[in-house]
């Protein structure tokens, strides 16, 4: 039997508000536990909520980046449960009336384009976070994140492979950062994502149980979990044991590489939606869509296409360069400085990203510094290689290029008659060198030539000195 996978995620987004979606309280990640908590988002008697206006800002700009409907009326509902991390006994969220419905996402893998729809986008406050202590009889409680704005994203089932699962992700993620909706910084959990998984016989219409996979938030750990979920549910259709797969919540357990069981459909919560009575229903003006739609930042597929058309660079080159918001960025600050298209990208590309290890992380050179370091080498004044060693310098110092190739001295020797002397020196030294670029082999150039960086110490300008030294050998 032929099997094809089925998956769906939902994803949940924290929104890029500097308070939190019904208080006041700072959403800074990092602070000391509890110290971001108020009597609103801590659920005390009495308190009521009031909405940040900023997070429906945010979230019609989500969603007109996503080609989503924006509901002009849309609400909130309280969806009842007990944990301890939810200190209300329920959550605000959004059940019938959604903020957002439909839009798509198009993502391209192995050359083949495909389109992702949405079903909805909808806002909810987040919950608070549980620390499990390891052979300790208590679980710690952390309310910084209670009361954090979230969008959640809900994806039809179309992917068909836990890597268009993770192109997808990866996609979405670049739009979000572009749009400036969130940081998505998924080590800090500001994007993590649900996975719905089933598989199905090729040509079946029907789905079949699916198994949900909770709380991922690595592209690395979501591929894995899925992969190995699929061939969990695969074999156990191959051997006929396909009524073994309940329709259960499941978690990823990285050290031991399996999905492991949370809790089954009979012990799922059984979730009590009504609408949230201390907030009015949100209405929305035409105008304001339209703004928040005229004033979104460029997102990848423009910025793309626009790298496309002015630089020149390969297509691959390009997808490296608008992975990341901030190198896309970075790139073309170095360009706005002067540097050439290509020799920037390659110097970001093979320089940068090896002294980078988070794609996040602060760029440790200044554009102008990068860009003077790039014309420098262009006009001769030193050599690639010097080059390499002034960029390293770069990283370690706040000193700019040309401070350090004089502290280093570094220059190039562009004078000719310097560079005759050593020439006329090497041709001397080489006498067989000679005798074979007599004779015809031309490779006898590039022993030369590397003779007389050797001597020079790599400070000669390399295109005048074989300029001088194919002079020199055909005048004998």
């Amino acid at each position: 039997m032929a099997f094809e996978t089925i998956i769906g995620l939902e994803i949940h987004v924290e929104l890029a508000t500097k308070s939190k979606i019904f208080c006041s309280c700072s959403t800074e990640f990092g602070k000391e536990p509890n110290e971001n908590t108020c009597p609103i988002c801590t659920g005390l008697p009495g308190t009521l909520p009031v909405l940040n206006e900023e997070v429906v800002n945010l979230a019609i700009k989500a969603g007109k980046a996503l080609d989503c409907e924006i509901n002009m009326i849309n609400k909130f509902d309280r969806k009842n449960y007990f944990y301890p991390d939810l200190p209300k006994a329920y959550q605000i969220s959004q059940f019938d009336l959604p903020i957002c419905t439909k839009g798509y996402v198009d993502i391209q893998l192995d050359g083949v384009d495909k389109r992702i729809n949405l079903t909805r986008i909808h806002l909810e406050e987040d919950a608070g976070k549980l620390i499990h202590l390891e052979d300790e009889p208590i679980t710690l409680v952390d309310y910084n994140r209670a009361g954090v704005p979230l969008i959640e994203i809900v994806s039809e089932p179309d992917m068909r492979s836990p890597k268009e699962a993770v192109e997808f992700l990866k996609t979405l993620k670049g739009i979000l950062e572009y749009a400036e909706v969130s940081d998505c910084k998924m080590e800090q959990g500001s994007l993590r994502c649900d996975a719905n998984i089933s598989i199905r016989e090729v040509g079946q219409e029907s789905f079949n149980t699916k198994v949900e996979i909770k709380n991922m938030n690595s592209f690395r750990e979501i591929l894995r979990a899925l992969q190995k979920e699929e061939k969990r549910q695969t074999e156990l259709y191959t051997f006929g044991e396909g009524h073994k797969i309940k329709q259960e919540t499941r978690k990823w357990d990285s050290k031991k590489g399996r999905t492991v069981p949370m809790r089954s459909k009979e012990d799922a919560h059984d979730y009590r939606y009504f609408p949230e009575p201390d907030l009015v229903p949100i209405v929305i003006e035409k105008e304001k869509i339209e703004e928040i739609k005229k004033n979104l930042p460029e997102l990848p597929s423009k910025k793309k296409e626009r790298f496309l058309q002015e630089y020149k660079l390969t297509e691959k080159e390009i997808d490296i360069l608008i992975g990341s918001k901030i190198l896309a960025n970075y790139f073309e600050e170095v360009l706005s400085f002067g540097a050439n298209a290509k020799d920037a990208a390659n110097w970001i590309l093979v320089d940068l990203l090896r002294a980078l290890k988070d794609e996040n992380e602060t760029i440790p050179v200044k554009s102008r510094y990068l860009a003077d370091l790039i014309k420098i080498i262009d006009e001769g004044k030193i050599s690639r290689t010097a080059g390499k060693e002034v960029f390293k310098e770069l990283i370690a110092t706040d000193k700019n290029p040309d401070k350090i190739i004089e502290e280093k001295g570094l220059s190039q020797i562009s004078e000719t008659d310097t560079i005759e002397k050593i020439i006329v020196e090497i041709l001397s030294k080489n006498p067989q060198a000679v005798e074979d670029f007599k004779n015809g082999k031309k490779q006898a150039v590039g022993f030369l030539m590397g003779q007389t960086m050797k001597v020079s110490k790599g400070k000669v300008n390399p295109k005048l000195a074989k300029e001088i030294l194919e002079n020199k050998l055909r005048a004998l």
